[in-house]
């Protein structure tokens, strides 16, 4: 009897069923389980547990029958499974060398899954609410949790930064309202519940929020002080390991620093005429202090998250039919405010599979009631459309083609910020930026990308700044060089900056994925270009190059000249 070939599609889909099993925020985020309860096993033993899924995810592909003539095998599935095998091995290499026992940073952070589970929760019924109360009444455990998985790293020798411990401290202030004495962001979440059900989740909230005053209270009196001397920069061993599973590559760190040097220049004699046209005979930072003070700005928390919206809306309109196809769901992206106690950068949540909660943009207002809008028009196109909404929310819509694997959990750092920064570089080059003001911004924010770049390969490998870089040559990265290096040549408020350094030391090697990224994507473009001439149709491979699911940038430049 003929045995059924098992596809690296299946083995995906299925390691994503066991994700979703084990771990109640991937299965929050994808929109599977409703109704569950649980919070996220932030023990050793449950990061212990994740890994052996990946451990035995490995070991079925690995055990999948190959066709015995090499022409015979799907493309496609061949695909997944080198992304599968990529992103597990990627995964266990941080775990087996002690990276969640020390995992503290201001975004995207083990600790910030436990109020990030709530952002995608249906809270449309009785019943949704009720599973909102029971998580609320289970956030003390999943904290409990982690205390113990940092403590482990204290026993081994494994510790966060102090400043990261701090900056989470704070954050966590943050979400308990003690900082402003406003409520509490659970207090607030649980306000629209139901009437009858107020006294229940008032007191789930108020449970969740004491669990949250206790963490940050150990993080100050107890791992603080276990971590003083922890020093901020992670060194080249760790950060390539970091890069490899940020950037699905193993890049060549040298290369791509004196690569984004050279970008430097090129971007900042750009701003330099850009600037001369905002405000003539300014240089660029006065240009772009000109623009915060005395620019186009909105006032109001509410009117720029309306502002933002029709900026997105707008967007949609004009790209649909001539440099994309944008239909049904993918239309859908919303316009957010971000909650207290979240990192300075705005930042983008896709969809669930079932497209039942949408795209949401987030904007931190960083206590700030008025909001110059110089350089949030190229900041939308990156996070609404063209950029992250129209990419994954376009991968949720061809899952059933490929695999769900590797379009939600397989996804790549730097080949989503790659495209994303590409996108707005694709509205520059459609004429989407011509008002002064708008291009000084999306260069501003090309400026920041590449700054990134030197900055975060600068600190961690310990680099000095070249001789010709014009700006302190010779002298080795420091978080507070780097500091000086962004005000001097970037026009992001002073908090933004601030947010931004501790950013990159407590998130190694993520930064440098958009620069990096954009390049592998305009190089593929370019190679296809090149390849179809005359005959090459931007919006036929815009959607060609959107359907392809997760890739590594060791893949996606190659992958891209092919379409």
């Amino acid at each position: 009897m003929a045995h059924e070939t098992i596809t690296a599609r299946a083995i995906a889909d299925r390691h994503l069923d066991q994700v979703a099993a084990h771990d109640p925020l991937e299965a929050a985020w994808l929109g599977l389980h409703p109704g569950d309860q649980r919070q996220p096993d932030l023990s050793p033993e449950g990061f212990e547990a994740l890994a052996d899924i990946a451990r035995q995810t490995l070991a079925a592909l690995d055990a999948a029958p190959t066709p015995a003539d090499p022409r015979a095998e799907d493309p496609a599935d061949r695909a997944c499974a080198r992304l599968l095998r990529e992103r597990l091995t990627a995964e266990l290499a941080m775990h087996e060398t002690g990276e969640n026992l020390r995992q503290l940073r201001t975004i995207g952070a083990h600790v910030h899954h436990v109020r990030d589970i709530f952002t995608y929760m249906p809270t449309d019924t009785d019943d949704d609410w009720a599973a909102v109360a029971g998580r609320l009444r289970n956030l003390p455990a999943a904290l409990d949790g982690y205390r113990a998985t940092l403590s482990e790293g204290i026993a081994q020798g494994l510790l966060a930064a102090p400043r990261q411990v701090a900056a989470v401290a704070d954050q966590l202030t943050a979400w308990t309202g003690e900082d402003t004495g406003g409520p509490a962001w659970f207090a607030d979440f649980v306000a629209p519940g139901p009437d009858r059900m107020r006294g229940e989740l008032g007191a789930a909230a108020l449970q969740a929020t004491a669990a949250v005053a206790g963490f940050r209270d150990w993080l100050r009196d107890t791992y603080a002080p276990a971590a003083a001397g922890t020093p901020d920069a992670v060194g080249r061993d760790r950060y390539r390991r970091a890069v490899r599973h940020l950037a699905g590559a193993d890049l060549d760190l040298d290369e791509a620093y004196a690569w984004a040097w050279d970008e430097f220049h090129r971007t900042a004699a750009e701003m330099r005429a850009e600037a001369e046209r905002v405000l003539p005979g300014a240089g660029v930072k006065e240009a772009t202090h000109h623009l915060e003070r005395h620019g186009h700005a909105i006032e109001g928390e509410e009117a720029i998250r309306d502002w933002l919206q029709q900026l997105m809306d707008g967007a949609i309109e004009a790209l649909d039919g001539t440099h994309f196809d944008i239909s049904g769901p993918l239309r859908r992206v919303e316009s957010r405010i971000a909650p207290p106690g979240t990192a300075g950068a705005p930042y983008y949540s896709g969809p669930s599979l079932d497209f039942g909660r949408p795209g949401r943009t987030y904007l931190p207002t960083l206590g700030r009631k008025v909001f110059p809008t110089w350089q949030l028009v190229t900041t939308w196109y990156h996070e609404g459309v063209p950029g992250h909404h129209l990419q994954l929310a376009r991968w949720v819509a061809v899952a059933d083609r490929l695999s769900r694997y590797q379009t939600t959990l397989g996804t790549v750092s730097a080949t989503i910020e790659g495209w994303a920064l590409y996108a707005e570089r694709l509205m520059d080059d459609l004429g989407f930026l011509t008002d002064p003001a708008h291009r000084l911004g999306f260069l501003d924010e090309q400026m920041l990308r590449t700054i990134r770049v030197i900055v975060d390969i600068g600190m961690h490998l310990g680099l000095a700044v070249p001789a010709d870089a014009g700006f302190r040559p010779g002298e080795r990265w420091t978080p507070e060089l780097a500091t000086e290096f962004m005000a001097t040549y970037n026009g992001s408020p002073a908090e933004l900056r601030r947010s931004e350094i501790v950013r990159y030391l407590g998130w190694p090697g993520q930064a440098i994925g958009y620069k990096l990224g954009e390049r592998a994507w305009l190089q593929g473009r370019e190679a296809a270009r090149r390849r179809h001439g005359a005959a090459f149709d931007l919006k036929a491979w815009h959607m060609q190059a959107l359907s392809q699911g997760s890739l590594g940038l060791d893949d996606l430049a190659e992958q891209l000249a092919t379409l």
